[in-house]
This record gives C-alpha cells, structure tokens and sequence, in this order.
C-alpha cells in the first residue's frame, strides 16, 4: 500500500482546522449531535473541502485515526471503498457515537462496499446503540441507491426491521423507521409490501413497534408517496 504523503495528511487537518466554525455546536447540540473534539463543520463545509484533498484510503485512515469526527466525517468522503476491508468497517462502526457519523459514514462509503448487504445482518443483532443504528441507516442507504438490487432482498430484510422494532432506544427505533419507510418508498410493490410489514407492527403488542407502524403508515399510504410509487411498479 503506498502510504499518503505526510503532507497531504498535514494540508487536510490544516483545512479542517482553517475552516471551523465553533460557534456552531451550540446548535449541533440541540439536534443531539455529539460536540466533543468537533470543530462544528457542516456537511456542505466537509463536501467542499473533499473537493481539495486527495481521496486516498491511507488519508481516509489517518483522518479517522485522529478521533475528530469532522476528520471521520470527511474519511468517510474520501476513502476508496474498493479498498475498505471488513475489518476496517468493524473498527469504525465500533467509534460511533453519534448519530450523524453514524448515517454519513454508511451513505457515504460503507454502503459501497462489497460487504453492506451482510452488515445489515450482523449489526441488527448487536446491543450498542450505534451499532444497530447502523444496520438500519445501512438498510436506508441501500433502497435509496442500490440500482441493481431485486425486490425481494429487500422483503428478505423484514424479519430484521420486525425484530429491531421493539428496541425503543431513540436512535434504533428511528432508523428501523427509515428503513421500513425507505424501502417502501422504492417501487409499488415494495410499498405495498411495506405496508403490509407495518400493518404487521401494529398487531404487536409492543408500544414502540406501534409508533413505528403509525409513523411509516403516514408516509407509505400518502398520495405523494403513493404516485411517486405509481411511477415504478417494480424494481
């Protein structure tokens, strides 16, 4: 692996640093994003400055090595995800602890590996909250982009959204949201197929996955979503 040029290293902590904006994480708070070591770059700021730095995986590295999560969110930006290893993904999935590094990370590159599909699987029956939370924000990620999977790989994940939706841990129980939204959001059938999922949610006796279900429900059958649907029959 040829390593990333110290200097390449230095020029980017330089912008990061150039660029920050501390006046902002007072708002960042509020949202529930966590502050320490941030140095309140937005997701708009982190874009433009991906713009000018190298999108090495070595840089990618180092930059997550450093902790700061505007570094991990620009990382996830920059690295190659034809060179993330499976034991990378393991290693940064374990350092989430908020949930925007936890989304970003998983629409910007962990959904572009070769291992997404199965990570979905793992990460749903693991306990820490961010953990899990990926496992969903990874579902999201997939009916929104992934082009070239089938309908049935995503039915295939309702037992995964079924079980996670009796966690009532606010990160987990919104995720599992947004990807039963998300998938039925995808074509007619998913949503019909969605639909039919939240229906099921609403016969548990189980407060949480009836939120779930009520929320879903809004979104899936309004008419919006019904003709975008209506469009794309299937996948």
């Amino acid at each position: 692996m040829i390593k990333v040029s110290s200097i390449a290293k230095q020029t980017s902590f330089g912008i990061l640093r150039a660029n920050a904006k501390p006046e902002q994480l007072t708002g960042m708070a509020r949202f529930a994003i966590q502050t320490d070591q941030r140095l309140g770059l937005s997701i708009p700021d982190l874009r433009r400055i991906a713009k000018q730095v190298p999108h090495e995986h070595q840089l990618a590295l180092d930059l997550w090595e450093s902790g700061i999560p505007d570094a991990r969110l620009l990382a996830s930006m920059i690295d190659v995800p034809e060179q993330a290893t499976e034991e990378q993904l393991e290693a940064w999935v374990k350092d989430f602890n908020s949930w925007d590094i936890c989304d970003q990370v998983c629409d910007n590159l962990f959904q572009h590996t070769s291992f997404a599909w199965d990570k979905v699987r793992e990460w749903s029956t693991r306990e820490e909250e961010f953990v899990k939370r990926a496992a969903y924000a990874l579902i999201c990620c997939l009916a929104w982009h992934d082009k070239n999977a089938s309908d049935q790989q995503f039915i295939n994940l309702f037992p995964v959204i079924q079980a996670g939706a009796s966690d009532p841990r606010n990160f987990v129980k919104k995720a599992v949201n947004w990807a039963l939204r998300n998938i039925g959001k995808r074509n007619l059938a998913l949503n019909q197929a969605a639909i039919a999922q939240a229906n099921k949610l609403l016969t548990l006796c189980d407060k949480t996955a009836n939120w779930i279900a009520r929320d879903a429900l809004r979104e899936l059958q309004n008419e919006k979503t019904q003709a975008r649907v209506a469009k794309h029959p299937r996948g």
